[in-house]
């Protein structure tokens, strides 16, 4: 993989302003990750939704655009399936379960670093134009 292409990915501003870090890209599978801080949080002081489906969408977005190509979402949706406290970090693996010239599929886990308590699953398509 071309480094300009992880370059790439890296500079994502909105993910920065969140401090989403990505730290794996390989062809077709990224990890991200999040350290859940008091301003990530909602009135119930659990990681916002929004949160973790931008951790899950970063991954998502790394592995289908890791192949040098741009890809861009068709449709994503997101399972929560627990919640962590404030101070943990939470690793979303993004992985290519189908690649067509035209189109790809993505599963993301969302598990917590560490122990590996599986949080939401993420799924989403691409458009590769």
């Amino acid at each position: 993989m071309a480094p300009a292409v992880r370059e790439r990915i890296e500079s994502d501003p909105y993910c920065a302003t969140l401090g989403i870090e990505l730290r794996a890209l390989e062809p077709g599978s990224a990890t991200t990750a999040l350290t859940v801080t008091d301003d990530l949080v909602n009135f119930h002081g659990t990681p916002h939704g929004g949160a973790i489906y931008s951790l899950a969408d970063a991954a998502f977005a790394a592995a289908s655009n890791s192949h040098g190509e741009t890809a861009v979402a068709l449709e994503t949706n997101i399972s929560y399936l627990s919640a962590v406290e404030v101070g943990s970090t939470i690793l979303a693996t993004a992985t290519e379960t189908h690649l067509t010239r035209r189109t790809a599929e993505y599963e993301v886990v969302l598990t917590t670093e560490g122990d590996g308590e599986r949080l939401a699953t993420f799924r989403g398509r691409v458009y590769r134009p």
